[in-house]
C-alpha cells in the first residue's frame, strides 16, 4: 500500500487506469464479445470487430495514460478536476481511438506475419520504430502543455490536450501495435507484448531524434534492481 502522500496521489490515477486496461485484458482473453451470436451477419460481425478494437485500444492504451492525467489532476483546481479529466479523456479517447480505428481497419487487409507481405508489414514497423520520426512522436508524448484554470479556456485546454496527446500516442505506438494483428495464433500474449514493451518505452527520457532501436531499457533495469533487491 502506498505509505507517502505522493505514492498515494500516484496511485488514485495509476490504478483506475489499470482496472481498466485490466478488465478489458478479461473480457479479450475471456470473448465476452458474443461473437458466435453476431458473426451470422455483416453487421454483426462489424459490431464484433469494432467492439474488439475498442477493447483492444482501453487493453494497450490505459496504461500509457498515467502521466498525463495526472497532469491534468494536478493542474485542475478541484473543484474542476473531474470536469477536466473528463474533458481530457473524451478527446483522448476520440481522437487516439478513431486513429487507433484507422490503422486496424487498414491492417485487417494485412497477409499473415509468415507470408513475403507479412515480412514487409513487420520490416516497416521495426523501421518506424528505430525511425528519428518515431522519437519525435515519444517527445510530443511527454511534453504536457500548460492548461488554464478557470473558464472556457480551462475547458478547452483539457479537451485539446486529450486530442493532441492521443495522436501522439497512436502516431508513436502505431507501428507496434500493427504487429498482433500479424499472428493468427496467440494474438493477445502478441498484444500483451507490446503493451508492456510500450509501457516500459515511456519511462525512457526524451531524446534528440535519431535512428536508434528503442525499447524498454529502463524498465528492464528497474525491474532487476527490484528482483535483486528482493533477493538480499
Amino acid at each position: 500500500m502506498p505509505t507517502t502522500p505522493a505514492a498515494r496521489e500516484r496511485a488514485q490515477v495509476r490504478m483506475p487506469l489499470l482496472l481498466v486496461s485490466a478488465t478489458a485484458w478479461a473480457l479479450l482473453g475471456l470473448g465476452a464479445m458474443g461473437a458466435h451470436a453476431h458473426e451470422a451477419t455483416p453487421i454483426g460481425s462489424a459490431v464484433r470487430m469494432t467492439l474488439q478494437w475498442i477493447l483492444m485500444f482501453a487493453a494497450m492504451m490505459a496504461p500509457l495514460m498515467t502521466a498525463p492525467v495526472r497532469h491534468v489532476r494536478d493542474r485542475s483546481l478541484p473543484r474542476r478536476r473531474a470536469r477536466a479529466l473528463a474533458l481530457f479523456t473524451a478527446g483522448y479517447c476520440t481522437t487516439g481511438a478513431a486513429l487507433a480505428l484507422l490503422l486496424m481497419s487498414a491492417a485487417t487487409a494485412l497477409p499473415p506475419a509468415l507470408s513475403a507481405g507479412g515480412a514487409l508489414t513487420a520490416l516497416a514497423a521495426l523501421t518506424w520504430q528505430c525511425s528519428p520520426a518515431k522519437q519525435r512522436c515519444l517527445n510530443r508524448c511527454h511534453a504536457h502543455r500548460a492548461l488554464a484554470l478557470t473558464g472556457a479556456a480551462a475547458d478547452a485546454d483539457a479537451l485539446w490536450f486529450g486530442c493532441t496527446h492521443g495522436s501522439w500516442c497512436v502516431a508513436s505506438c502505431g507501428g507496434l501495435m500493427a504487429l498482433p494483428l500479424l499472428v493468427a495464433r496467440g494474438h493477445t500474449l502478441m498484444m500483451l507484448a507490446v503493451t508492456l514493451w510500450l509501457a516500459g518505452e515511456r519511462l525512457e527520457r526524451p531524446a534528440s531524434p535519431a535512428w536508434r532501436l528503442r525499447g524498454p531499457g529502463k524498465a528492464v533495469r528497474l525491474a532487476v534492481a527490484s528482483a535483486r533487491a528482493l533477493a538480499e
